[in-house]
């Protein structure tokens, strides 16, 4: 199909928009979005009835993103569920039951798995999406890192795909190792982070401080799980952000998930809040898996639940993301690859407002995982015109009746029936 010159009375979010943008009745007024060479020429107000353009698209109000980044994703282990037997409830549960069905993991089996998780991404209009790989041996490169590395050259201009090592935090106790783990994972190129596995149960602020001189040392960004738990004395976060300024970084550091905020005395999470502001650092909430592993005890209705704090993380200016996270393995038997599934979740349980007009930039916001994230107000002009369509939803109840969408990559269709906006 032949990519549009024009995508006529769009519906945009407002974080999108630019200051000074016209309303009518407190609502935003559409956009005339034009396309030219695969890219965004202008987003202007739509101010009436356009001539009749063989080559325009009359979106009649369609809710429009722009394509979706997806950061933080395990794509070795999707899809392991159906062939494990019972899985013990809770976050140790689903460790025991991965390390289990490793040991029958080949290059094949990681590669089909994660290559049909790459897939749907792209049929739901992700363009880049961060995957962590398990990494237990300080001595051997796991067997899926490489299948990664491979994979990002495959999907290369399709889907930016990034890779983390999750290295258990004892591996960095030492920081000869430490820094020989970073030179690894350096080595893999510039698509690679450096990443651990932080938790009261192997908790080392030595160890800790090691990975992170170590980042500092090979120039790498860093992504890390931390405090994915519910116990209130879980300091990851707090002297993540302590150890950065302490040293100076200057890199990236993402923490996925701190549930233990939730957990803790609100003075005591809002401090480390505060002093998280103030370093370079992203969080990522993870709500279905979260959901799923914290609180967990067979036959019991969980009391706590995971989800981090992610209003008041906004409230001070701390670029947030919802992601994936797990799909369909023993951490979620949930999923598939939609980052708008993790939003509509975090939707309901964090009772957030205007989902579309605000939160949605928690999906789209590429810059929020790399170095100085934009502090201007994003925009569409000029970037590619990878967006998506909502072809069934509205701005009241979205994401609710988001699965039917119409995806554009360089402006052209690559999923779903457009033929509603076609000239007649």
């Amino acid at each position: 199909m032949k990519a549009p010159a024009l995508l006529g009375n769009a519906r945009l979010p407002r974080w999108l928009l630019p200051a000074g943008w016209p309303e009518r009745d407190g609502v935003p007024v559409l956009a005339r979005i034009a396309l030219e060479a695969g890219r965004v020429q202008s987003v202007r107000p739509a101010s009436g009835p356009d001539e009749p353009d063989p080559e325009a698209w009359d979106l009649a109000g369609t809710l429009v993103l722009p394509g979706f980044v997806d950061a933080h994703t395990h794509l070795d282990k999707a899809f392991t569920l159906p062939r494990m037997k019972k899985v013990q409830p809770g976050l140790l549960g689903a460790i025991d039951a991965m390390l289990a069905d490793r040991v029958h993991w080949s290059p094949a089996d990681v590669h089909e798995r994660a290559a049909r998780g790459l897939q749907w991404a792209w049929e739901c209009g992700t363009t880049h999406v961060r995957t962590h790989v398990d990494w237990w041996e300080p001595d051997t490169v796991p067997l899926a890192w490489p299948v990664m590395a491979e994979l990002a050259q495959e999907w290369a201009g399709r889907v930016r795909l990034e890779q983390v090592s999750l290295i258990k935090l004892p591996l960095f106790e030492d920081a000869a190792q430490a820094l020989r783990l970073a030179r690894q994972v350096k080595a893999t190129g510039p698509h690679a982070l450096l990443g651990g596995f932080v938790h009261s149960t192997n908790w080392s602020e030595n160890a800790l401080r090691n990975l992170l001189v170590a980042a500092q040392a090979c120039d790498l960004d860093v992504d890390l799980h931390v405090d994915e738990e519910l116990n209130a004395s879980a300091a990851g976060l707090q002297t993540t952000a302590r150890i950065l300024r302490e040293i100076g970084f200057e890199g990236r550091v993402v923490c996925g998930h701190v549930c233990a905020l939730a957990a803790q005395p609100e003075a005591e999470a809002l401090a480390t809040l505060d002093a998280v502001a103030r370093a370079p650092i992203t969080i990522v909430s993870l709500p279905a898996t979260n959901l799923l592993l914290q609180d967990a005890v067979t036959g019991r209705t969980p009391r706590l639940r995971g989800l981090t704090l992610v209003k008041e993380a906004r409230e001070r200016g701390i670029p947030l993301l919802f992601a994936s996270d797990n799909v369909q393995d023993p951490f979620c038997r949930l999923g598939s690859f939609d980052p708008v599934e993790a939003l509509g979740t975090a939707a309901l349980v964090a009772q957030l407002p205007d989902p579309f007009d605000d939160w949605s930039q928690a999906l789209c916001r590429g810059d929020w995982l790399q170095r100085a994230p934009a502090t201007a107000a994003p925009t569409l002009a000029g970037a590619k015109a990878d967006l998506v369509l909502f072809t069934q939803a509205d701005r009241h109840g979205w994401p609710s009746r988001s699965a039917t969408r119409v995806v554009l990559r360089e402006g052209r269709v690559t999923h779903g029936d457009a033929a509603p906006f076609l000239p007649r």
